[in-house]
């Protein structure tokens, strides 16, 4: 390690905290200042306590902030479009190039080569420069140290791929179109916590929050709700139809611009050639093909060779073990924040009200009760869909907690279990009698349906479950979607999980910021249900399930002002156990951030998958061996 960062900003704060010269508290707060991510900081107050106890310390440097300005592997002597065709496997297909209007990976996965965020992460959750100059910290003078307000420092020179300059006035209208609620945006609750935004030139924005925000950097970080909109294209007068042409052709500032787009099947990206880095990317083009299914994904870069790269590979780990004999390209796993989970729906998803089912303001007359919902969560033998269809623990172990996978978050206060017997005692005793086949209340059915998008392993996760559930009583019906259509954020899509007109339904999310604020408002109801989905928002509303609770609502407004990050901590620990408590969700396992397969051509040190970006993040780093 060099002299340069062993005395760096953070090595010296780490010195002054083993020194007793801050507390815990301040140093968090003064490396959150500093754009050190949360894993780093809790990493390091967790090695500092092992030390505390007597016990051999963690060697620690600031080696991941030495990966900041490093040079891509492989890029020396590498030219732009000498690579050839990128040729990349989606089995789910993208279906709009929008983020702010997209509710599935699938569609930030695509529309990432093209929009940019201000800052990414690296997989530690430590940010890193992207259309700034630099990360805004205290000691740059360009963050606040009461965090109420936050400076960046535009790059000079960039422009947006039609050749127009990209100023203060994009990142400002970026906003602005966000928090309009014409628009319907799904990542106005994200951008909320900001006041005010200001142009001072062409090349400096400031932002402030109306309190403290250690988060201040969640709404311009990273891939899923960073991107910035061009203002020349979108601020027109027919701005609907310039938004409905973006959708399917974005301008960017990205390396590469849509070629060609076909909904639910493929997008072809050439090169931009205004790309700020004369060397990248790498590649000519970039071949996004989208549909089939992930065993046939995995099949095509381990066994055929026949592609680059394939996505989130939801196959069994015998499967995969076999596929990889095929000796093209390696299955890489990398754990994370990821939760696999059944969501429950608290409105009523078969009674209309007002021209739209599941309205926020009436129950569900079987998941509304909480002795069924206890009963639910016994139903799912989690080891055994942990060790059968993933890759069984450590690397995607069977989880009790929604939040997970972030340490200083992670409550210690939750158990699962499988009992069978013990639901149907919960159910009797709640007046669910046995009618027949099936148990009734008041006349009322023990019927739920049950969806998530086609793919081996959540049907056979299905089947588990089902079969659990049918012998407490339940009268179970499996349904399952087109992944393209599930998670598809169209306001006209009945079967996709915003509108969620079922009783439960699976899928994965995970964690987008180390601060995970942006994850937890899923159940976060809002002032007048305000982020419930729903006709009024076109069903963007982050809380799908229509979950409300106040207790969880108070909480959740004060983590947001919270800037003392070890009571946050604590704070998020709580928000997981009132939806645990509640069985709003049932968490099944502990997924990897990304198990991709990744061919043999490829260098796969430059593709860092992380639960803090999507898959192509980095694109323009990507290059072949050699």
């Amino acid at each position: 390690m060099s002299e340069t960062h062993k005395n760096g900003p953070f090595s010296n704060l780490f010195e002054m905290l083993k020194s007793g010269q801050i507390d815990r508290r301040e140093f968090t707060l003064r490396a959150l200042a500093l754009g050190v991510g949360m894993p780093i900081i809790s990493f390091v107050l967790r090695s500092e306590d092992v030390a505390a106890r007597g016990g051999r310390q963690i060697g620690w440097g600031v080696a991941a902030q030495e990966s900041v300005g490093k040079p891509a592997e492989g890029m020396d002597g590498k030219t732009r479009g000498e690579g050839g065709e990128l040729k990349l496997l989606q089995w789910q297909a993208p279906t709009i190039l929008s983020p702010h209007v997209s509710t599935g990976t699938k569609d930030y996965l695509a529309a990432s080569p093209v929009l940019e965020p201000l800052m990414n992460y690296l997989a530690d959750g430590t940010l890193i420069p992207n259309l700034i100059t630099e990360i805004p910290t205290a000691e740059n003078g360009l963050l606040a140290e009461d965090l109420k307000s936050v400076t960046y420092k535009l790059l000079e020179g960039v422009t947006w791929s039609d050749g127009e300059p990209f100023t203060a006035e994009d990142v400002v209208f970026t906003y602005n179109w966000i928090m309009n609620p014409e628009n319907a945006s799904v990542s106005s609750g994200v951008y909320s916590a900001i006041e005010s935004m200001t142009a001072e030139d062409e090349l400096t924005v400031t932002l402030t929050f109306a309190d403290p925000n250690a988060n201040w950097f969640e709404p311009h970080g990273g891939t899923v709700w960073g991107a910035i909109y061009p203002k020349h294209i979108l601020d027109v007068e027919d701005a609907k139809g310039a938004h409905d042409s973006f959708i399917t052709n974005p301008i960017g500032t990205g390396p590469y611009v849509v070629e060609s787009f076909t909904p639910n099947d493929q997008v072809i990206y050439a090169v931009n050639e205004n790309y700020r880095d004369p060397a990248k990317p790498y590649f000519a083009s970039v071949n996004l093909k989208g549909g089939g299914d992930a065993p046939s994904a995995a099949r095509a870069v381990l066994q055929t060779g026949d592609y680059h790269y394939a996505w989130n590979l939801q196959v069994e780990p015998d499967v995969l073990a076999e596929l990889e004999k095929g000796g093209k390209g390696t299955v890489f796993v990398a754990p994370g924040t990821s939760v696999e989970r059944i969501e429950l729906q608290f409105a009523d998803p078969n009674t209309e009200v007002d021209g739209q089912r599941a309205e926020k303001n009436t129950p569900n007359p079987t998941i509304g009760d909480l002795a069924v919902r206890q009963a639910l969560n016994l139903a799912p033998q989690r080891d055994v869909i942990s060790s059968k269809l993933y890759a069984g623990a450590p690397g995607e172990p069977a989880t009790a907690n929604i939040l997970t996978g972030i340490a200083a978050m992670t409550s210690p206060n939750t158990t699962w279990e499988y009992n069978v017997e013990k639901g149907k005692e919960i159910l009797e005793a709640a007046g669910w009698v046995m009618d027949g086949d099936t148990r009734k209340k008041d006349g009322v059915e023990l019927k739920v349906t049950y969806s998530t998008s086609i793919n081996s392993v959540r049907q056979k996760s299905q089947a588990i479950i089902k079969q659990a559930l049918e012998e407490m009583g339940f009268n179970v019906e499996l349904r399952q979607v087109d992944s393209g259509i599930f998670f598809d954020g169209s306001p006209g899509n009945e079967q996709n999980i915003n509108h969620f007109y079922n009783d439960m339904q699976q899928y994965t999310n995970n964690a987008t910021t180390p601060i995970p604020v942006a994850y937890m408002i899923g159940w976060y109801a809002g002032p007048d249900g305000e982020n419930i989905a729903q006709a009024s928002n076109n069903w963007n509303g982050q809380n799908y399930g229509r979950y409300q609770s106040a207790e969880y609502d108070d909480l959740f407004e004060m983590v947001r002002l919270e800037t003392d990050i070890n009571k946050a901590a604590e704070m998020f620990i709580q928000l997981n156990d009132i939806l645990i408590n509640d069985v709003a969700v049932v968490p099944l396992v502990n997924r990897a951030a990304g198990k991709s397969a990744i061919s043999n051509e490829l260098v796969a040190g430059n593709i860092g998958l992380s639960d803090f970006e999507v898959d192509y993040w980095n694109i323009a780093n990507w290059v072949t061996q050699g």
